[in-house]
């Protein structure tokens, strides 16, 4: 009898189940629901208004996603509840939300309902650069062992300067959160009833460490003395290898979702993580690049060593026996999204319409017939701020080079370049740290829909570029370690001989864009070095 599994993918706008027969890793089923409230960057569904860098979410939104998604899955594929062994969740991090003991988040208490600082602070909620900044000093004039692990630099972006932006800006929040807690992982406890915390999201986004657990309680009193005891209290040390069994389905979850009480449910683990396994990469040398609103470029090596401005390097922070490194992007996918929807002629949209075609293809077609270096445009992407190697959040974007004859298409190109070129300065900086890539892979809305974006990639990094085999590698991935938990299989490599592929073409460079590109390369490391390090404009910009 054909067995089954089911991974849930958490993205930033939305969440997909898909149910993975584990036989031969055919994909049944899936289904896409996007968060009713979205991404809450403005106000509160109180009114609230919110201040610049702030991305909320609503926790119900999650259980909502989760409910509808897995229902469907299960409906349309026909399968017996029975014969599915276990679920997978993937979750973008940090993304963290402060709860009672009992995992009731605090937004949903009527006391709390207007408080931004009770609601969840999505990955890429970036106001509380004050409090990483804050960290980073204290760190290095304590010299924290655990700071070279992340390159040197703590993010806007991870728990510690969420919690301490709590404790800054609302201390009511602070004192009645009982755990600030992972959305993935608060996920799997109102599944399973039990509480644990996956080491993949603690160990990235929470300075978490195999040996050393959380930064002392002496660094975090020093930070300010109202965080005594918080590690083992406020963030539980309950700490489990990701994609490890956290337990079983309880009645009521089962019963939301279609499914039987006790299926097995694995620790969750970060959504990028989730997609190595699921195109075949179990071992070192090969960097995935999952590219969505953000690209995380992970890949997995034999040992632990120190490369600047990286977002971690954890031990089986992918799989057991590696040390894994993820560094990345703020902002890719959101970067030509932002030209789209703001910067975009009535013209392009006029012709798209009556040529039958999305306003992408067409920017794309034309974009495509442009030459590396043509317009005369260099961009820095840093939309979203910079995540590696500046580790930065109030960096910004920059295009320099336009005329009067400057075309869309010419900016839209000169976008997708500069992230390709990001990708290249993660690239060189992993390997001047001794940290060597093989070969590069790439999974994502824009490794499956973009061809344009990916032969650019390939021309800018010099190197061929295969892509995963499935449009869900999230999803899939937490399939796998779902049916790993189960036990159906006995490891992840045995799960990936059956069920991980990649496509059957992969982007090649072109020998002389690559040449014109290395000079354009060379042009953008110097703009970065001198916005980032000597002219702190962008950030005198941004405060007045």
């Amino acid at each position: 009898m054909t067995k089954y599994a089911i991974g849930v993918d958490f993205g930033t706008l939305s969440g997909r189940a898909l149910l993975v027969s584990l036989e031969d890793g055919e994909e049944i089923a899936s289904c896409v629901m996007e968060y009713p409230h979205g991404v809450m960057d403005r106000t509160l569904p109180s009114g609230e208004r919110l201040e610049n860098g702030a991305a909320f979410q609503h926790p119900q939104d999650y259980l909502d996603v989760l409910n509808h998604t897995v229902k469907t899955v299960v409906a349309q594929s026909g399968v017996c509840p029975e014969d599915i062994v276990g679920l997978g969740i993937d979750f973008t991090s940090c993304t963290v939300l402060p709860v009672l003991e009992d995992g009731t988040p605090l937004c949903v208490l009527d006391e709390f309902s207007s408080d931004p600082h009770a609601y969840v602070k999505l990955w890429k909620h970036h106001s509380a650069q004050q409090e990483a900044d804050e960290i980073t000093v204290l760190a290095e004039e304590r010299k924290e062992s655990w700071l070279a692990r992340y390159g040197g630099k703590v993010s806007s972006e991870w728990l510690l300067p969420k919690v301490l932006e709590t404790l800054h800006k609302s201390p009511m929040v602070f004192s009645a959160a009982q755990r600030f807690v992972e959305a993935g992982d608060w996920l799997v406890w109102n599944l399973t009833g039990r509480e644990v915390h996956s080491s993949c999201m603690a160990g990235y986004k929470g300075t978490w460490h195999f040996e050393s657990g959380y930064p002392s309680d002496s660094f975090l009193t020093a930070l300010d003395p109202r965080l005594h005891g918080l590690a083992g209290t406020k963030i539980s040390t309950k700490v489990m290898p990701a994609g490890t069994l956290a337990g079983g389905l309880t009645k009521p979850a089962a019963e939301n979702l279609g499914l039987c009480a006790g299926t097995a449910v694995s620790v969750p683990v970060i959504d990028a993580h989730a997609a190595l396994p699921a195109a075949g990469i179990t071992g070192p040398g090969t960097l995935m690049m999952i590219m969505g609103t953000s690209t995380c470029h992970i890949l997995m090596n034999g040992e632990e060593k120190e490369v600047p401005g990286i977002c971690g390097v954890v031990k089986d922070g992918v799989l057991p026996g590696y040390f894994a490194y993820e560094a990345g992007q703020a902002c890719v996918g959101d970067h030509f999204a932002w030209f789209m929807e703001n910067c975009l002629p009535e013209r392009f949209l006029t012709q798209a319409a009556a040529e039958g075609k999305s306003v992408y293809a067409l920017m794309r077609e034309k974009a495509a017939l442009l030459a590396p270096g043509e317009s005369g445009l260099l961009a820095l992407d840093w939309w979203n701020g910079s995540r590696t190697p500046y580790v930065d959040a109030d960096l910004s974007g920059l295009i320099l080079g336009m005329t009067l004859k400057t075309r869309p298409e010419e900016i839209y190109r000169a976008l997708i370049e500069a992230t390709a070129f990001g990708t290249k300065r993660i690239i060189d900086t992993y390997e001047q740290h001794g940290v060597n890539i093989r070969s590069l892979c790439a999974s994502g809305g824009i490794a499956e829909k973009d061809p344009l974006a990916m032969q650019i990639y390939a021309d800018v990094c010099g190197r061929e570029i295969q892509v995963a085999g499935s449009a869900q590698a999230g999803a899939l991935g937490s399939a796998m370690f779902a049916a790993v938990a189960s036990g159906y299989f006995q490891n992840m490599e045995q799960a990936a001989g059956v069920l991980a592929r990649l496509k059957d073409f992969s982007y090649q460079p072109v020998a002389e864009n690559s040449a014109v590109y290395n000079k354009l390369y060379d042009e953008y490391v110097t703009l970065c070095e001198y916005f980032a390090k000597k002219n702190h404009v962008m950030k005198r910009l941004k405060k007045v």
